[in-house]
């Protein structure tokens, strides 16, 4: 993997971070190193997935990035079961499709540029996952798109979500920020750079309670919703639709 230096040097100007080329280069080097137990929550994905997927359905995983969750559910879905990446960065999808051609994968793929806001299709799915993802989407059309989810998805059907999110208190967010802080400089990352993404992100990445993320998922239509991995200001939490 690329290593990470996007925000090493002192940028004149702060501007919105997005996933451009140079993200794309480095992105896996970046989520192992920022996300607390990334390679077990892709783990954790998978075997839901493997669980839940259904044959002559469809995995959608939205905002795909760079393949890593679909390479991980290879190995243990059915490999008749067709995979749908979707994301609105080309050179996400152009990354992406490079690395599941390096990891061997003969199953069916569709790789589909999409805006999440806006025009994604759900159709004849057994399992979506949104894998720190929908915090990117606009907060205005979280709800359309996780309705749009629901409908799109077969009974018994499954959302598999991970996101970071805020503290059901105001007290421990600080304190979890603080942890999370913690875990970037153990890896590597020094004060500069955590100041300078966390500002390119403010205006990105919008994070919900995980109580917020809950009722959503319920207004969508879920009929139950468990939380399978919690670290501080990270959850995964699995939303079954099945017929009340």
């Amino acid at each position: 993997m690329t290593t990470d230096e996007i925000f090493r040097e002192e940028k004149p100007q702060a501007a919105d971070f997005r996933f451009n080329k140079a993200v794309a280069q480095v992105f896996d080097n970046m989520v192992n190193r920022s996300v607390p137990f990334y390679g077990e929550i892709q783990r954790m994905i998978a075997e839901l997935a493997a669980d839940h997927a259904r044959p002559g359905t469809r995995i959608y995983d939205l905002g795909c990035s760079t393949g890593t969750t679909m390479i991980g559910m290879d190995s243990l879905v059915d490999p008749g079961i067709e995979f749908v990446g979707v994301d609105d960065s080309d050179e996400m999808l152009e990354k992406c499709r490079t690395k599941l051609t390096d990891a061997g994968i003969s199953r069916s793929v569709q790789l589909v540029p999409g805006d999440l806001n806006e025009n994604v299709k759900i159709q004849d799915a057994s399992v979506v996952v949104l894998c720190l993802t929908l915090q990117f989407v606009r907060p205005l059309y979280r709800e359309k798109l996780l309705k749009k989810i629901f409908n799109g998805l077969c009974q018994g059907g499954v959302l598999i979500l991970v996101e970071k999110i805020l503290a059901e208190d105001s007290s421990f967010n600080r304190d979890f920020i603080k942890y999370y802080y913690n875990l970037k400089r153990r890896s590597q990352y020094n004060e500069m750079e955590i100041a300078q993404k966390r500002e390119a992100l403010e205006n990105v990445l919008i994070p919900y309670k995980l109580s917020e993320n809950n009722l959503m998922l319920r207004e969508a239509g879920f009929h139950h919703v468990e939380v399978f991995f919690k670290w501080y200001n990270f959850s995964g939490m699995i939303a079954i639709k099945k017929t009340p």
